[in-house]
Protein backbone atom coordinates (compact mmCIF):
# COMPACT_ATOMS: atom_id res chain seq x y z
CA UNK A 1 0.00 0.00 0.00
CA UNK A 2 2.75 2.06 0.96
CA UNK A 3 4.55 1.38 -2.35
CA UNK A 4 1.31 2.19 -4.48
CA UNK A 5 1.15 5.98 -2.44
CA UNK A 6 4.39 6.57 -2.94
CA UNK A 7 3.77 5.49 -6.58
CA UNK A 8 1.11 7.82 -7.27
CA UNK A 9 2.47 10.92 -5.40
CA UNK A 10 5.65 10.32 -8.05
CA UNK A 11 3.22 10.34 -10.92
CA UNK A 12 1.28 13.54 -9.89
CA UNK A 13 4.45 15.25 -9.16
CA UNK A 14 5.66 14.36 -12.34
CA UNK A 15 2.16 15.55 -14.35
CA UNK A 16 2.70 19.03 -12.16
CA UNK A 17 5.69 19.51 -13.61
CA UNK A 18 5.28 18.78 -16.91
CA UNK A 19 2.01 21.23 -16.58
CA UNK A 20 4.67 24.25 -15.21
CA UNK A 21 6.93 23.28 -18.31
CA UNK A 22 4.18 23.59 -20.61
CA UNK A 23 2.99 26.45 -19.28
CA UNK A 24 6.18 28.11 -19.03
CA UNK A 25 6.79 27.33 -22.74
CA UNK A 26 3.73 28.94 -23.52
CA UNK A 27 4.14 32.31 -21.72
CA UNK A 28 7.51 32.42 -23.39
CA UNK A 29 6.35 32.32 -26.67
CA UNK A 30 4.69 35.55 -25.93
CA UNK A 31 7.32 36.83 -23.83
CA UNK A 32 8.29 40.45 -24.05
CA UNK A 33 11.71 38.91 -25.55
CA UNK A 34 10.01 38.46 -28.54
CA UNK A 35 8.50 41.72 -28.51
CA UNK A 36 9.49 43.96 -31.49
CA UNK A 37 11.23 47.56 -31.62
CA UNK A 38 11.51 48.11 -35.17
CA UNK A 39 9.28 46.73 -38.92
CA UNK A 40 10.96 47.06 -42.34
CA UNK A 41 8.05 48.89 -44.01
CA UNK A 42 7.58 51.09 -47.23
CA UNK A 43 8.70 54.30 -46.32
CA UNK A 44 7.22 56.13 -48.76
CA UNK A 45 3.76 55.32 -48.16
CA UNK A 46 3.94 56.30 -44.48
CA UNK A 47 1.38 59.48 -44.18
CA UNK A 48 3.10 61.46 -41.64
CA UNK A 49 0.20 64.00 -41.47
CA UNK A 50 -2.07 61.96 -39.57
CA UNK A 51 0.78 59.52 -38.45
CA UNK A 52 0.29 56.32 -36.72
CA UNK A 53 -2.84 56.20 -36.21
CA UNK A 54 -3.80 57.23 -39.87
CA UNK A 55 -6.98 59.10 -41.08
CA UNK A 56 -9.26 56.41 -39.09
CA UNK A 57 -8.30 57.05 -35.31
CA UNK A 58 -8.76 60.37 -35.72
CA UNK A 59 -10.41 61.55 -32.39
CA UNK A 60 -14.10 62.99 -32.62
CA UNK A 61 -13.58 66.20 -31.05
CA UNK A 62 -17.68 66.91 -30.79
CA UNK A 63 -18.46 65.90 -27.53
CA UNK A 64 -15.40 65.56 -25.15
CA UNK A 65 -15.44 63.98 -21.89
CA UNK A 66 -13.33 64.73 -18.73
CA UNK A 67 -12.42 61.52 -16.74
CA UNK A 68 -9.58 62.54 -14.51
CA UNK A 69 -6.27 64.35 -14.30
CA UNK A 70 -3.01 62.45 -15.37
CA UNK A 71 -0.41 62.94 -12.32
CA UNK A 72 3.34 63.35 -13.36
CA UNK A 73 5.68 64.65 -15.95
CA UNK A 74 6.71 68.44 -17.29
CA UNK A 75 2.86 69.14 -18.63
CA UNK A 76 0.04 69.14 -17.51
CA UNK A 77 -2.39 66.25 -18.55
CA UNK A 78 -5.97 64.88 -18.42
CA UNK A 79 -7.55 61.69 -19.19
CA UNK A 80 -10.27 61.82 -21.51
CA UNK A 81 -13.06 60.31 -23.87
CA UNK A 82 -14.16 61.87 -27.58
CA UNK A 83 -17.07 61.23 -29.07
CA UNK A 84 -16.66 58.00 -30.15
CA UNK A 85 -15.71 56.70 -26.71
CA UNK A 86 -12.39 56.40 -27.18
CA UNK A 87 -10.04 57.30 -24.11
CA UNK A 88 -6.95 60.07 -24.72
CA UNK A 89 -4.67 61.31 -22.61
CA UNK A 90 -4.90 65.08 -23.31
CA UNK A 91 -1.18 66.72 -22.91
CA UNK A 92 -0.75 70.72 -22.60
CA UNK A 93 2.17 73.12 -22.98
CA UNK A 94 5.24 73.19 -24.71
CA UNK A 95 5.96 69.49 -25.13
CA UNK A 96 2.46 69.03 -27.48
CA UNK A 97 3.98 70.33 -30.63
CA UNK A 98 7.87 68.46 -30.75
CA UNK A 99 6.23 65.15 -29.17
CA UNK A 100 3.78 65.22 -32.15
CA UNK A 101 6.09 65.99 -34.91
CA UNK A 102 9.22 63.31 -33.14
CA UNK A 103 6.48 60.54 -33.12
CA UNK A 104 6.19 60.80 -37.01
CA UNK A 105 9.23 60.93 -37.84
CA UNK A 106 10.22 57.98 -35.31
CA UNK A 107 7.43 55.77 -36.91
CA UNK A 108 7.88 56.73 -40.26
CA UNK A 109 11.20 54.79 -40.08
CA UNK A 110 9.64 51.63 -39.19
CA UNK A 111 9.82 51.95 -35.36
CA UNK A 112 6.79 51.34 -33.09
CA UNK A 113 5.53 53.98 -31.20
CA UNK A 114 2.32 55.92 -29.72
CA UNK A 115 -0.61 57.27 -31.69
CA UNK A 116 -1.01 60.87 -31.32
CA UNK A 117 -2.49 63.91 -32.77
CA UNK A 118 -2.24 67.39 -31.98
CA UNK A 119 -5.32 69.57 -31.61
CA UNK A 120 -4.89 73.00 -32.24
CA UNK A 121 -7.34 74.49 -29.39
CA UNK A 122 -9.68 71.98 -27.47
CA UNK A 123 -12.01 72.90 -24.71
CA UNK A 124 -12.40 70.00 -21.55
CA UNK A 125 -15.51 70.43 -19.89
CA UNK A 126 -14.91 71.62 -16.70
CA UNK A 127 -11.24 72.49 -17.27
CA UNK A 128 -10.63 75.15 -19.91
CA UNK A 129 -9.96 76.07 -22.98
CA UNK A 130 -6.41 74.93 -24.68
CA UNK A 131 -4.59 75.36 -27.50
CA UNK A 132 -2.20 72.79 -29.29
CA UNK A 133 -2.73 69.97 -27.14
CA UNK A 134 -1.88 66.72 -27.82
CA UNK A 135 -4.04 63.36 -27.57
CA UNK A 136 -2.12 59.96 -26.88
CA UNK A 137 -4.31 57.16 -27.63
CA UNK A 138 -5.27 54.54 -24.78
CA UNK A 139 -7.06 52.03 -26.93
CA UNK A 140 -9.02 48.92 -25.16
CA UNK A 141 -6.63 46.67 -26.58
CA UNK A 142 -3.42 48.04 -25.52
CA UNK A 143 -1.82 46.90 -22.22
CA UNK A 144 0.92 49.00 -20.94
CA UNK A 145 3.15 46.62 -19.47
CA UNK A 146 6.72 47.42 -17.47
CA UNK A 147 9.53 49.76 -18.85
CA UNK A 148 12.51 48.54 -20.62
CA UNK A 149 16.33 49.72 -20.28
CA UNK A 150 18.61 51.28 -23.14
CA UNK A 151 21.30 49.01 -21.95
CA UNK A 152 19.60 45.96 -21.31
CA UNK A 153 16.92 45.00 -23.63
CA UNK A 154 16.80 42.14 -26.50
CA UNK A 155 17.72 44.51 -29.29
CA UNK A 156 20.91 45.84 -27.68
CA UNK A 157 23.41 45.05 -30.13
CA UNK A 158 21.35 45.21 -33.63
CA UNK A 159 21.53 48.31 -36.06
CA UNK A 160 17.92 49.35 -35.89
CA UNK A 161 18.74 49.86 -31.89
CA UNK A 162 21.93 51.64 -32.52
CA UNK A 163 19.51 53.18 -35.05
CA UNK A 164 17.12 54.33 -32.27
CA UNK A 165 19.74 55.56 -30.59
CA UNK A 166 21.00 57.59 -33.14
CA UNK A 167 16.82 59.31 -33.93
CA UNK A 168 17.14 60.33 -30.46
CA UNK A 169 20.33 62.54 -30.66
CA UNK A 170 19.02 63.54 -34.34
CA UNK A 171 15.77 64.83 -32.25
CA UNK A 172 17.95 66.43 -29.37
CA UNK A 173 16.04 64.21 -26.86
CA UNK A 174 17.85 64.64 -23.73
CA UNK A 175 15.73 62.85 -21.68
CA UNK A 176 16.77 59.38 -21.99
CA UNK A 177 15.62 57.48 -18.39
CA UNK A 178 13.89 54.18 -17.79
CA UNK A 179 10.61 55.46 -17.47
CA UNK A 180 9.79 56.79 -20.72
CA UNK A 181 10.68 53.86 -22.24
CA UNK A 182 7.49 51.37 -22.08
CA UNK A 183 6.50 48.05 -23.69
CA UNK A 184 3.12 47.68 -25.27
CA UNK A 185 0.88 44.50 -25.50
CA UNK A 186 -1.23 44.38 -28.42
CA UNK A 187 -4.49 41.69 -27.07
CA UNK A 188 -5.31 41.36 -30.61
CA UNK A 189 -2.41 39.81 -31.84
CA UNK A 190 -0.16 39.01 -29.24
CA UNK A 191 2.67 41.17 -30.14
CA UNK A 192 4.88 43.10 -27.67
CA UNK A 193 6.20 46.54 -28.51
CA UNK A 194 9.12 48.10 -27.03
CA UNK A 195 8.40 51.92 -27.72
CA UNK A 196 10.09 55.31 -26.51
CA UNK A 197 6.98 56.48 -25.15
CA UNK A 198 7.64 60.27 -23.87
CA UNK A 199 9.33 62.29 -27.37
CA UNK A 200 8.16 65.56 -25.44
CA UNK A 201 11.75 66.96 -24.91
CA UNK A 202 12.95 66.97 -28.52
CA UNK A 203 13.37 69.89 -31.49
CA UNK A 204 15.45 71.83 -28.88
CA UNK A 205 18.83 72.62 -27.21
CA UNK A 206 20.97 70.29 -25.46
CA UNK A 207 22.67 70.93 -22.37
CA UNK A 208 25.46 72.78 -22.75
CA UNK A 209 28.01 70.73 -20.78
CA UNK A 210 29.09 67.27 -21.48
CA UNK A 211 29.94 66.67 -17.55
CA UNK A 212 27.14 64.48 -16.06
CA UNK A 213 26.31 66.72 -13.34
CA UNK A 214 26.14 70.09 -15.89
CA UNK A 215 24.45 68.55 -18.40
CA UNK A 216 20.68 70.06 -17.53
CA UNK A 217 22.61 74.05 -18.20
CA UNK A 218 21.27 75.53 -21.51
CA UNK A 219 19.00 72.68 -22.60
CA UNK A 220 15.56 73.59 -23.84
CA UNK A 221 12.58 71.71 -25.56
CA UNK A 222 10.56 72.54 -28.24
CA UNK A 223 12.69 75.40 -29.68
CA UNK A 224 13.31 75.47 -33.35
CA UNK A 225 15.91 78.60 -33.19
CA UNK A 226 17.94 76.60 -30.69
CA UNK A 227 17.25 73.21 -32.87
CA UNK A 228 18.54 74.87 -35.55
CA UNK A 229 21.99 75.94 -34.10
CA UNK A 230 23.03 72.84 -32.83
CA UNK A 231 24.54 69.42 -34.71
CA UNK A 232 24.18 66.08 -34.44
CA UNK A 233 27.67 64.83 -35.20
CA UNK A 234 31.46 66.00 -33.78
CA UNK A 235 33.07 63.48 -35.95
CA UNK A 236 34.59 60.18 -36.86
CA UNK A 237 37.62 58.09 -35.14
CA UNK A 238 38.50 54.06 -35.22
CA UNK A 239 35.27 53.79 -37.49
CA UNK A 240 33.19 55.08 -35.04
CA UNK A 241 30.86 57.63 -34.98
CA UNK A 242 31.07 60.72 -32.26
CA UNK A 243 27.25 61.95 -31.66
CA UNK A 244 26.96 65.27 -30.08
CA UNK A 245 25.10 64.69 -27.33
CA UNK A 246 24.90 66.15 -23.55
CA UNK A 247 21.93 64.86 -21.24
CA UNK A 248 20.78 61.83 -19.58
CA UNK A 249 22.43 58.32 -20.32
CA UNK A 250 24.82 59.83 -22.75
CA UNK A 251 26.81 56.97 -21.95
CA UNK A 252 24.49 55.02 -24.89
CA UNK A 253 26.35 56.63 -27.55
CA UNK A 254 29.79 55.61 -26.81
CA UNK A 255 30.10 53.09 -29.69
CA UNK A 256 27.90 54.14 -32.47
CA UNK A 257 29.50 52.62 -35.46
CA UNK A 258 29.49 53.53 -39.11
CA UNK A 259 27.31 50.74 -40.15
CA UNK A 260 24.78 51.82 -37.63
CA UNK A 261 24.97 55.27 -39.13
CA UNK A 262 24.99 54.43 -42.40
CA UNK A 263 21.40 51.61 -41.86
CA UNK A 264 19.92 54.64 -40.29
CA UNK A 265 20.62 56.94 -43.03
CA UNK A 266 19.16 54.47 -45.42
CA UNK A 267 16.03 54.77 -43.95
CA UNK A 268 16.52 58.95 -43.18
CA UNK A 269 16.88 59.21 -47.10
CA UNK A 270 13.47 57.28 -48.03
CA UNK A 271 12.06 60.48 -46.14
CA UNK A 272 10.22 62.80 -48.78
CA UNK A 273 10.67 66.57 -48.34
CA UNK A 274 6.87 66.38 -48.25
CA UNK A 275 6.78 63.70 -45.74
CA UNK A 276 9.19 65.94 -43.75
CA UNK A 277 6.92 69.16 -43.88
CA UNK A 278 3.89 66.78 -43.01
CA UNK A 279 5.32 65.87 -39.67
CA UNK A 280 5.68 69.54 -39.00
CA UNK A 281 2.29 70.35 -40.32
CA UNK A 282 0.52 67.98 -38.28
CA UNK A 283 2.27 69.63 -34.95
CA UNK A 284 1.03 73.19 -35.75
CA UNK A 285 3.97 74.91 -36.51
CA UNK A 286 3.90 78.44 -37.94
CA UNK A 287 5.13 78.76 -41.40
CA UNK A 288 8.73 80.00 -39.73
CA UNK A 289 8.98 77.24 -37.21
CA UNK A 290 8.22 74.65 -39.98
CA UNK A 291 10.90 76.30 -42.82
CA UNK A 292 13.27 76.13 -39.98
CA UNK A 293 12.72 72.67 -38.96
CA UNK A 294 12.35 70.88 -42.23
CA UNK A 295 15.86 72.45 -43.48
CA UNK A 296 17.08 71.26 -39.68
CA UNK A 297 15.96 67.79 -40.46
CA UNK A 298 17.68 67.61 -44.01
CA UNK A 299 20.49 69.17 -42.64
CA UNK A 300 20.98 66.13 -40.30
CA UNK A 301 20.60 63.24 -42.59
CA UNK A 302 22.97 65.23 -44.53
CA UNK A 303 25.63 65.62 -41.66
CA UNK A 304 24.57 61.46 -40.91
CA UNK A 305 24.85 60.67 -44.38
CA UNK A 306 28.74 62.08 -44.62
CA UNK A 307 30.01 60.55 -41.45
CA UNK A 308 28.99 57.23 -42.50
CA UNK A 309 30.58 58.01 -45.35
CA UNK A 310 34.95 55.78 -45.46
CA UNK A 311 36.82 59.23 -46.87
CA UNK A 312 35.14 62.47 -45.22
CA UNK A 313 33.00 64.01 -43.50
CA UNK A 314 31.12 67.37 -43.44
CA UNK A 315 30.16 68.65 -40.06
CA UNK A 316 28.25 71.73 -38.98
CA UNK A 317 30.08 74.33 -37.73
CA UNK A 318 28.92 77.32 -35.50
CA UNK A 319 27.18 79.64 -38.26
CA UNK A 320 24.98 76.82 -39.36
CA UNK A 321 27.25 76.16 -42.49
CA UNK A 322 28.76 72.61 -43.16
CA UNK A 323 33.00 72.58 -42.95
CA UNK A 324 34.98 69.32 -45.07
CA UNK A 325 37.52 67.46 -43.16
CA UNK A 326 39.72 64.60 -43.76
CA UNK A 327 38.26 61.74 -41.19
CA UNK A 328 42.00 61.41 -40.59
CA UNK A 329 42.12 64.66 -38.50
CA UNK A 330 39.54 63.05 -35.75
Amino acid sequence: MIKLIRFLTFILSFLLIQGLVVDAQQKNKNSVKDGILWKPINISQRDLLFGPGGKEMYPDLKNITFIKEVQGGYSKKFRIKDGSGREWVAKVGKEAQSETAAVRLVWALGYETEINYLIPSLTIPGKGTFQNVRLEARPDHIERKKNWKWTDNPFVHTNEFKGLKIMMAFLNNWDLKTTNNIILFNKDNNEYSYIVSDLGVTFGKLGSNPLPIFWRIGRSRNDPIHYQKSKLINGVKDERVKINYHGKSSQIFDNIDIDAARWLTNLLKQLSDNQIADAFHAANYSSQFRAILIQEVKDRIRELELASQKTKVQVKVKNGSFQTIPKSNF
